[in-house]
């Protein structure tokens, strides 16, 4: 957990303020658990502490993992927030333990928010709040196609030109046609391929990523097997994939590095799942700890939650840092992504998540 700063020994007690939000997505998203949605539902969150500064925060939860707008919206209803302080995170994180356990979403929200206010009353970028700095032009994200009809993978893989490496989602049916329509499109584009555990015993698994290996051009593979598989039939795919595989579903918190060590060669840490920025500092310390490749990865989210995870840039290997750059009406300015190269060098504000209201 990250301490709080020298000097804030002192709690200000704060207001919260949260609203349901529905992000228009510019294409039908579907991946290999789940049918097409065109509209994903948010909640933001705002902090005001009684000096008047104020933390912004974001949970862009999913059925997955148990939660929905219904479940974020109840937990935060909870919160008491004379029980947060900018100036003691930790501790206003293990308040939240109390009230329920899980709601990794929700608490994310107000995680970021805590920690974005904390920033800000430090005069200080929250990258550099944490240590970490952000050095431009040196973090590139990649772009992703959900599944599709071929055709629509095509047009989308057109416009997504300017992105140097793509994201293809599978775990269909219609896998091979749709990595063909890509290829149709990108003949030589890297390409990292997510099966979202759409493939369900590891000699299938095996027989995909041999079959993609002969491609050259995929970068790795993500979560090929469901979480709940025996992680010997994980390490036995790990043993004999010729590709690297890096687990999502399977990685949440810090306390999952040592496992995720024996069954992937990467892991993907999405501060839903962490529980915000701090659990997500932490998360990637212990990857990288435990010799793992690190990639920070999103859900549909806001520019708030892009930008929250972009600040934790310096730690990963590998960014898909995109869930904003899917929808047609993000209300929040925040980190750039022209031609995928992530940027604060425009971005409002100076201190905090650098992050404002349109």
């Amino acid at each position: 957990m990250i301490a709080s700063p020298p000097g804030l020994g002192f709690r200000l007690s704060v207001q919260l303020k949260h609203w349901r939000y529905d992000l228009r997505l510019a294409h039908t998203w579907t991946i290999a658990r789940g049918s097409g949605t065109d509209i994903f539902p948010v909640v933001l969150l705002q902090l005001t502490g009684s000096d008047g500064a104020i933390g912004l925060g974001e949970s862009a939860p999913v059925a997955r993992y148990q939660e929905s707008v219904q479940t974020v919206m109840a937990f935060c209803d909870q919160v008491d927030p004379r029980k947060l302080s900018f100036a003691d995170i930790p501790g206003s994180m293990k308040y939240l333990d109390t009230l329920a356990p899980g709601n990794m979403s929700a608490k994310c929200a107000i995680n970021i928010a805590l920690v974005d206010g904390a920033a800000r009353q430090a005069g200080k970028p929250l990258c550099d709040y944490l240590g970490l700095g952000f050095r431009e032009s040196q973090h590139l994200t990649s772009f992703s196609i959900g599944i599709d009809k071929p055709e629509v993978i095509r047009q989308k893989v057109l416009a997504a030109e300017n992105y140097p490496v793509l994201k293809l989602k599978l775990g269909s049916p219609d896998d091979k046609l749709n990595l063909g329509a890509l290829r149709e499109a990108a003949p030589h584009k890297p390409v990292r391929v997510d099966a979202n555990e759409g493939w369900p015993t590891k000699e299938k698994a095996l027989a995909m990523i041999e079959w993609l290996a002969g491609d050259g051009h995929i970068q790795f593979v993500e979560q090929p097997m469901p979480a709940a598989s025996d992680p010997r039939e994980m390490a036995w795919l790990k043993e004999r994939s010729p590709l690297p595989l890096f687990g999502d579903e399977s990685f949440h918190t810090a306390a999952d590095a040592a496992q995720c060590a024996e069954c992937f060669h990467g892991v993907n840490i999405k501060l839903g799942k962490t529980a915000g920025v701090s659990g997500g500092y932490a998360a990637l310390q212990a990857a990288r700890r435990a010799g793992l490749q690190t990639m920070i990865g999103c859900m549909i989210e806001t520019s708030v939650l892009i930008s929250a995870a972009a600040h934790l840039a310096e730690l990963a290997n590998h960014l898909d840092l995109d869930g904003n750059l899917l929808t047609t009406n993000d209300p929040y300015l925040g980190v750039t992504a022209e031609k995928g190269i992530l940027s604060f060098a425009h971005a409002p504000g100076k201190t905090g998540l650098r992050v404002k209201a349109k």
